[in-house]
C-alpha cells in the first residue's frame, strides 16, 4: 500500500468492538473496517457488502465471502467470492478515489472484517 492512511491495516488482529451497519442492521462491522472506512471515505465499500447480503442471493448463500476491491485508476470492480476461488458476485464502480491499488475484506457470521482480524 502507498496511501499512508492506510499503512496501520496490520495492527488488526481482532476486534473488542463492532459496529452495527445503519442500512442493513443485521451486518455489523469491526475495527479495522470502520478504520479503512474513516481513513479514506470508504463507507460505500461497507455499503455495497452489506446491501449484497439482503439484495443479491448469490452473496447471501456463502456463508464466508472474500470481498476484493480492485483499482484502476478511477475506476474499479468489487468481486466476492467464496473463498475457494469462485467469484459469485462482481459489481462495476465507475468511479472511486480509493487511495490503493486495493483491498480485501472478508464477511462470515454476518460480520466485515479485515482478513488479519479473522
Amino acid at each position: 500500500m502507498t496511501d499512508n492512511r492506510l499503512a496501520h491495516l496490520r495492527q488488526y488482529t481482532g476486534s473488542e468492538q463492532w459496529f452495527r451497519h445503519a442500512l442493513n442492521r443485521a451486518v455489523l462491522f469491526t475495527e479495522g473496517a470502520k478504520y479503512v472506512a474513516d481513513q479514506v471515505g470508504a463507507y460505500w465499500l461497507l455499503d455495497e457488502i452489506a446491501l449484497a447480503q439482503s439484495g443479491v442471493p448469490a452473496v447471501k448463500a456463502q456463508a464466508f465471502q472474500v470481498w476484493k476491491l480492485d483499482v484502476q485508476g478511477s475506476r474499479a470492480t468489487l468481486t466476492c467470492g467464496d473463498g475457494n476461488g469462485i467469484d459469485v458476485y462482481t459489481k462495476d464502480i465507475p468511479y472511486t478515489d480509493f487511495p490503493v491499488p486495493g483491498i480485501t475484506l472478508w464477511f462470515t457470521d454476518s460480520v466485515i472484517l479485515l482478513p488479519s482480524e479473522y
